[in-house]
């Protein structure tokens, strides 16, 4: 595993869990945008557990 990949995927994890929280926080969030973000986050999280 290379640890530079390893920590770009950590830190566009957290980046998307930032953005999930930002728009639930939203008064109207944009639930189609968070699904994808979710989608992206898990995606990264499985990339990262390789």
């Amino acid at each position: 595993m290379h640890t530079a990949h390893f920590s770009a995927l950590s830190a566009k994890h957290s980046q998307l869990d930032k953005r999930i929280a930002t728009e639930t926080q939203r008064p109207l969030p944009d639930n189609m945008l968070i699904a994808q973000l979710k989608k992206q986050k898990l995606r990264v999280k499985e990339e990262m557990q390789r």
